[in-house]
């Protein structure tokens, strides 16, 4: 018999006077979802220092998923961007949802400065384009609570390693609701944002070596 391939995930609750949070919008759309013999268990997480990984890790000791993806959202960018590299700080420019600010900060004290993404993001670019979703590698998942959370996914995997296990972060623009607050600054339909999210998990259960195309910035 085949062996179960469960997919883990996750988006953040509201944060910064937000009504709602496109990544969770759109990864709960995905729960219970079936990719071939895998299936999508979403779960929301705190934005929050701390406790996001608390929660991730909790989700992770549940399911003991093959495939982690972890979604936030990034107000201001149009595409969707799969993160190459997480790093080993924080530093809140704002406060997150339980009002801490941590400055200069590390995720995880004496760990790695940094981590790459597990996942095949220049494949997951590449088959969202043919779509015709806009998206790109991003070379900055930030330092507040994604990058957090994305540090702390790839910390676990590399510490507690688990045959095939693979994980990562995505950031997603906003909402046009959101943005209608904003002008100027770019949105995404939710539909679109979950068929996003459907192509990546798609891609890398099915992409195990990425394709060595282009995926670099001058700036």
């Amino acid at each position: 018999m085949a062996q179960r391939t469960d997919v883990l995930l996750t988006g953040f609750d509201p944060f910064d006077r937000e009504a709602l949070n496109p990544s969770w919008e759109a990864v709960r759309a995905l729960d219970g979802w079936k990719c071939g013999r895998a299936t999508v268990h979403a779960r929301q997480v705190p934005c929050v220092f701390g406790q996001a990984i608390e929660a991730l890790a909790s989700a992770m000791d549940e399911l003991q998923p093959r495939l982690v993806l972890c979604i936030g959202q990034a107000g201001g960018r149009a595409e969707i961007t799969p993160e190459r590299v997480a790093i080993n700080i924080d530093d809140g420019r704002i406060a997150d949802n339980a009002g801490r600010q941590p400055v200069d900060v590390p995720v995880v004290p004496g760990a790695p400065a940094a981590y790459f993404s597990t996942l095949p993001i220049k494949a997951m670019v590449r088959d969202l384009r043919v779509a015709g979703i806009p998206a790109a590698v991003s070379n900055t998942a930030g330092t507040f609570v994604c990058n957090h959370i994305f540090y702390g996914l790839m910390h676990r995997i590399a510490t507690h390693p688990a045959a095939g296990l693979r994980g990562g972060f995505i950031h997603i623009p906003y909402l046009p609701e959101q943005a209608a607050r904003f002008p100027g600054v770019p949105s995404m339909s939710l539909a679109t944002m979950v068929e996003a999210l459907r192509i990546a998990v798609s891609t890398a259960l099915a992409v195990e070596k990425d394709v060595a195309e282009t995926g670099g910035q001058l700036h």
